[in-house]
């Protein structure tokens, strides 16, 4: 290593302690959400087109923010994994993320820090399109974790916010239509208790890397008064400073929920 890039990681590592020690004395969000873009793109330019490897990159990188998470002190973390859409992408990619999901699910399950922290471990989204291989890992990580209460991680999988709307809104009309409900009983909350994250608070935060400046039918109910965050940064090279970063633009900003 030469000079200067040892005195440029002093620099960076002076930079992060002060950044860890400023968001620490604000206020810590208790839930984000990320969607976590830019994986073959990183691939492209950084690992000669290997996008598998890009893809397998970006699931070690979901440990590693929930450590952060965690010594941070925030509750929730639900990260946009597989959209409804991205079934549409070539089939050998579709099925290599698929499989990775399996695997993913099942090293959380068996991770021992996710025990020692009593990490909640969830699957949302239209779960019934997956393969039944995803399906039961999903159900293997729910069961052994489904007691947890200290940190909950949400993964969505073939999640689509409309769509996710949309099946609230047939819940709510069955129970109408049942005579279990009245039409002048429909409220917010009502409709929030019937999304896939009915018992969890709304995003504060929701970031999202790679450079895209939009959310992608990610939590569009949930997201209304959250904050929004854009990192040029790609998600398999996504930095405990770069969650610094975010957190402490949040911190930043006035939340006025209309007023």
């Amino acid at each position: 290593m030469t000079v200067p890039d040892i005195v440029s990681k002093q620099v960076y590592s002076t930079y992060e302690h002060k950044l860890d020690k400023a968001v620490r004395a604000g206020h810590i969000p208790q839930h984000i959400g990320i969607i976590m873009d830019g994986n073959r793109r990183y691939a492209k330019e950084f690992l000669d087109s290997d996008i598998d490897e890009g893809h397998r990159l970006g699931e070690k990188k979901i440990e590693s923010v929930m450590d952060w998470c965690l010594d941070l002190g925030v509750k929730y973390v639900t990260l946009y994994a597989f959209s409804s859409e991205n079934f549409k992408r070539d089939r050998e990619e579709v099925d290599f993320l698929m499989d990775l999901a399996e695997s993913s699910f099942l090293e959380m399950a068996d991770n021992p820090k996710i025990h020692k922290h009593r990490v909640a471990i969830r699957a949302i989204g239209k779960i019934e399109a997956l393969p039944e291989n995803v399906r039961k890992a999903i159900d293997y990580a729910y069961e052994k974790t489904k007691d947890y209460d200290q940190f909950t991680i949400s993964i969505c999988l073939a999640y689509g916010g409309r769509q996710e709307i949309v099946e609230a809104v047939k819940e709510i009309a069955a129970k109408i239509e049942a005579g279990d409900m009245a039409v002048e009983e429909i409220t917010e909350k009502v409709i929030s208790s019937h999304l896939y994250t009915g018992d969890m608070p709304d995003p504060d935060l929701i970031l999202r890397t790679s450079g895209e400046i939009r959310v992608s039918n990610f939590l569009l109910w949930q997201l209304a008064y959250s904050e929004l965050y854009f990192t040029d940064i790609y998600w398999p090279g996504f930095r405990r400073i770069d969650l610094l970063r975010a957190i402490r633009s949040y911190q930043q900003r006035k939340r006025r929920y209309g007023e």
